[in-house]
């Protein structure tokens, strides 16, 4: 892969937190995978930078992973707050959505799911296709 230059090889603070700069490219969606235990060369080829950004963004996170890890933290926090927000939120409408009809134009697709759904039920684990 092509070198970057070396400004873009730094972490910087944006207001989406701790990014590689010249990416979009978060510490915490790394720290993602480093808590699926992933092991470090595959994190690496779900992120489309190069080698030496990758390589910096690791180094700081294992320099500054207590300060790394407390930051992951509160992001997982605040998404799971705004997660549980927009479901209740929208609980109601989605159980509005779901009693409607299908559309005249989708209901024979509709028809056909339903009988793949009851016919698939029937079927004993044994039978499902692999």
């Amino acid at each position: 892969m092509e070198s970057a230059p070396t400004e873009q090889l730094s972490i910087i603070r944006t207001e989406r937190g701790l990014t590689i700069a010249g990416t979009r490219i978060t510490l915490y969606q790394i720290m993602d995978y480093i808590h699926a235990n992933y092991p470090r060369h595959l994190i690496r080829h779900q992120f489309y930078i190069t080698d030496e950004q990758f390589n910096v963004a690791m180094s700081y996170i294992d320099s500054h992973y207590e300060d790394v890890e407390r930051e992951y933290q509160k992001v997982l926090q605040q998404a799971e707050e705004t997660r549980q927000y927009w479901e209740k939120r929208n609980k109601d409408r989605l159980a509005l959505i779901a009693k409607l009809p299908p559309k005249p134009e989708y209901q024979a697709a509709w028809e056909k799911l339903q009988a793949r759904k009851a016919k698939r039920a029937e079927m004993s684990p044994s039978e499902f296709p692999h």
